[in-house]
Formats: structure tokens, sequence, C-alpha cells
């Protein structure tokens, strides 16, 4: 049995993993919560706009587009930063308005939530916007009743579940690839290895900072050769940012996860670019729309 050219080049073009990035600030991340007052935010130094701004210059360099999971009260103080991931051809997608997790709100106040980002996103951005990540990966067992609201809203995917244990977050049951949750809604959850009957965190964040980055090479490898699927990778801008600012007080593990290693990450991404194929959640993730007759 003969393989048509085209069978031949399909099996020898490379998978493409989505990358994307929660473009979210340092004094906005959950572990930190207990040590900035939501009502500080607005007097503290934002470096969201600067660190994302070199995000995309990294990524035009590498010739790679991406999924901006964007705060809309990023968005809100910074509308031209919007405008540009739009313009770079990026996705621009929903990180929420206010960075609650989703398990700490009731059906209403996500509902609010999650509509306010959309909206405001899709008048500053003049697109579409498909895709959610909640804070945290915060949809869980518990609060399934997410999903409704999101499909309400007119979101077509979701990337708000990790299938890990953890102590902030996780559903280690479910399932590890795309799947459809509602009609017209998946969840698109980021990546991880089953390995020794365990899923091992293979995606990003903080253990990508940890880890060796031949690790995470190995990990989302392993992804796209034994279970022949697409990575989802993701970071914040933060995480390039060694000079941000010290919060006091915080507690040793807290500390641990947020600054380790932040001198190393963009050096490590550099590297990730060049190492895999990357795209847009929305194009590798959501059905193609049918073509005009």
């Amino acid at each position: 049995m003969t393989t048509s050219p085209r069978t031949e080049a399909a099996a020898a073009r490379p998978l493409r993993n989505a990358m994307s990035i929660d473009v979210e600030d340092y004094f906005q991340v959950s572990a930190l919560a207990p040590y900035i007052p939501r009502a500080d935010w607005d007097r503290r130094e934002c470096r969201a706009e600067a660190n994302v701004r070199r995000i995309l210059a990294m990524l035009d360099e590498a010739g790679v587009k991406a999924t901006f999971f964007t705060l809309g009260w990023i968005a809100e103080r910074h509308p031209q930063l919007v405008k540009d991931i739009v313009a770079a051809g990026h996705e621009l997608a929903s990180h929420g308005y206010g960075h609650e997790r989703a398990s700490d709100l009731d059906r209403a106040a996500f509902t609010q939530d999650v509509r306010r980002a959309k909206a405001l996103l899709e008048d500053l951005g003049g697109v579409a916007v498909q895709g959610y990540r909640a804070p945290s990966f915060s949809i869980g067992a518990q609060n399934l009743w997410a999903f409704d609201v999101l499909q309400e809203a007119g979101y077509r995917y979701s990337s708000s579940v990790y299938p890990i244990a953890h102590d902030h977050y996780g559903m280690p049951d479910s399932p590890r690839f795309a799947y459809p949750v509602r009609d017209g809604l998946i969840e698109v959850p980021v990546t991880t290895n089953r390995i020794g009957g365990r899923n091992l965190p293979s995606s990003g964040g903080g253990y990508f900072r940890l880890l060796p980055y031949g690790v995470s090479r190995w990990l989302i490898r392993r992804v796209n050769e034994v279970d022949a699927q697409s990575a989802v990778f993701y970071f914040h801008p933060w995480e390039i940012d060694p000079d941000q600012p010290r919060v006091p007080g915080v507690d040793a593990k807290s500390r641990f996860r947020h600054y380790v290693n932040l001198s190393r990450t963009e050096g490590r991404i550099r590297r990730l670019l060049g190492d895999f194929a990357w795209g847009r959640m929305d194009e590798i993730f959501l059905p193609a729309p049918a073509a005009a007759h």
C-alpha cells in the first residue's frame, strides 16, 4: 500500500502546539492575594504592559502567533495594548475581569465577570472573543455550572481545567485532551503527561521555571509523539520580569513558587519557541468556519 505525497507531507509536518499567555500583573497573582489587598492594585506600578510588549517582540522574532488570555482589568487600563495584540495577528481571549477564582464566585458574580470581560475585550480589540481561561484553573468538580455560564455568554472554548492533583486547583480524573462540555463549547485542558499512573504537569507555569529546561522539552515532545496531541503551554508576563518589586512578608512556599528562576524564564521561552511549532488556541482546537458557497 502506498501513501500519497500529501499524506506523507502531513505525517512529516510537526504538530503545532498552542502558546498562551495569561495577561495579569505580579500583584494580581492568587498566591500573593493574602498580602496585597485588591484595593491597592491601582496604587502599584503596573508592569504588565511593558512585559507584554517584550513578549510581542519575542513572538514576532520567532514568527509565532499565540493566544493572550487577557484580564479585563488590565485591558481597561491599557487599551492600546489590546489593539496591538490583535494587530500583530494574535488571538485575544478572556481571563475574566478581576482575576477572581471561579471557585470563589457564585453563579451571578461569575456571570457578571465573564460577560464584562468579553464585552470589554471585544469593544477594544474589534474581534470576537471565543476563549476563556479561569484564574488559577479554577473550574473543577464543584462548579461545573461555570460551563453553562460560558456557553450562555457566547464563548466557544474554555481552558480552565488542570487535570492534576494540586493544593490550589485541579481535577485529576478529567480528560487530558480537548473534549466537549456543552453544546458548542469545548474544554481544552492545559497539558499533562500520564506517567506511572499519575498526570504530571507539562504545560508551563512554575514547573517550567523550577525544572531544568530539558524536562519540559521532553514532556511536550512526549505528548506530541506518544499521545499524538497538540500541547497547551502557558506563562505570565511577570515571569519574564526578574526586576519586579518583591512583596514583603510572603510565606516561604509562596515566595518560592513566585520568584524561582525568574531571571531564566525569558531565555527558556526563546528556546521553546525554536524547539517546537506553535500557534493560536482557536486555530488549533476550534473547527474552521465552513466555506461560503
